[in-house]
């Protein structure tokens, strides 16, 4: 008799356990599709977006979800989509009040990093240039430094960006570092 209980007992688990997966397939398959695109190539990630004719729907679909999303007061929308932890490139996605594709900017440029100025704001930096790929806070300092890899090109071709924030999270300076390899 405790057998057949213990048998009864292993099919209702496997039962409860193949419905559990079943409802979290789902779940599962959006979680695969993030990973996906999140180490996509950006060749594959960007392919036929195209300005004025992509939708929100296919840039989402195409990109997956944006690690922020801003709506403006006209109703137009800017994504985030940041490439890996410490990737080279992050790109804003600009999409019209109409629900098309404006634009795609990489914005991890020189051209970008010149305009950060003494006195912005953390949230004004982040809306410029994305996502920092690394935060460092020294306390006793106090400071926190973002920083940023970036494809600068010369004889290293990668570098660092960083931002550099006092104890009013205001910029008080910028600074650039070399990629340290082989640690």
């Amino acid at each position: 008799m405790s057998l057949k209980l213990l048998t009864v007992a292993m099919l209702s688990t496997c039962v409860a356990l193949a419905g559990c997966d079943e409802q979290q397939s789902d779940r599962a398959v959006q979680k695969l599709k993030e990973f996906f695109n999140a180490v996509k190539p950006d060749a594959l990630l960007l392919k036929n977006m195209t300005p004025g004719v992509t939708s929100e729907a296919q840039v989402r679909d195409q990109m997956g979800k944006p690690e922020t999303e801003r709506t403006f007061t006209d109703g137009s929308k800017r994504f985030e989509y940041p490439r890996g932890p410490q990737g080279l490139n992050t790109y804003m996605v600009d999409i019209d009040r109409d629900g098309k594709l404006q634009a795609i900017t990489q914005v991890l440029t020189a051209a970008n990093f010149a305009k950060i100025r003494i006195g912005m704001t953390e949230d004004e930096v982040r809306r410029l240039l994305g996502k920092p790929g690394e935060v460092a806070v020294f306390p006793l300092k106090p400071e926190t430094v973002w920083s940023w890899k970036w494809r600068e090109g010369g004889v290293t071709e990668e570098g660092i960006f960083n931002v550099h924030f006092d104890q009013f999270q205001k910029v008080y300076t910028t600074s650039r570092s070399d990629v340290v390899r082989g640690r």
